[in-house]
């Protein structure tokens, strides 16, 4: 028969094994929060529902929206999601907050002050932008050169269609994972990079082209384990 361990042991492996798990809760990395509200319900989407596959979920979560609307609505609707899931958090007595809210919309046709209008909005509520003018396709084509001149949105499609080799399919479910194969995600940065610091930012809706969806893209990449 074993025999039984003194009271005074037992309390000790308790209270190593108490410690041993305070200090491993201490080193776990902190997970990071994120909302991604779109203005289109595929495309945008689509693509960051492909990226988000590739980051551990035990440190990040993101939660990513469709709208099927734009510019300023897109920014209102993030300020809500951001105060409906402050305002879940109270009643659940579960605090949670969003670390960081993305609203991702497009120049496109829309009124110039409207889009700026936008921008301004989303700085006063301390909301991150990921816009592009004229349409986040852009991003797609940063991947294989860099562009310094106006391309309308028409013409996105045939040139990426060209690029890629094959038909462009607007919402397709597999384009981060396309564009990782066939473009370079490196390049695309300093290309989008290089675009933003052409201007002052005064007036967005004339900065064509542009695009603040790096600044998404590595803010996400920061989880991408190497």
């Amino acid at each position: 028969m074993a025999k039984r361990q003194p009271e005074s042991r037992k309390g000790l492996e308790r209270l190593q094994k108490e410690s041993k798990r305070r200090r491993t809760a201490a080193t776990r990395p902190l997970r990071k929060r994120i909302l991604i509200v779109c203005e289109g319900e595929e495309t945008e989407p689509n693509y960051f529902e492909s990226f988000k596959r590739f980051l551990p979920k035990n440190i990040i979560q993101v939660d990513i929206i469709g709208e099927g609307d734009n510019t300023i609505n897109i920014v209102n609707i993030a300020i809500e999601e951001r105060k409906k899931m402050y305002e879940k958090s109270i009643k659940s007595h579960y605090y949670q907050k969003y670390d960081e809210v993305w609203a991702v919309f497009d120049k496109d046709s829309f009124q110039d002050r409207r889009f700026n209008d936008a921008i301004k909005l989303a700085e006063r509520e301390n909301i991150r932008c990921a816009y592009s003018n004229e349409a986040f396709e852009l991003w797609y084509l940063l991947h294989f050169h860099y562009y310094n001149t106006g391309i309308s949105r028409s013409s996105y499609k045939g040139i990426l269609t060209k690029l890629l080799g094959f038909k462009y399919v607007k919402n397709s479910k597999e384009m981060y994972e396309i564009l990782k194969e066939k473009g370079n995600q490196s390049n695309a940065i300093k290309n989008a990079t290089k675009l933003y610091n052409l201007y002052d930012h005064h007036k967005p809706a004339k900065e064509n082209p542009s695009t603040t969806v790096f600044q998404l893209i590595e803010e996400l990449n920061k989880f991408i384990p190497i």
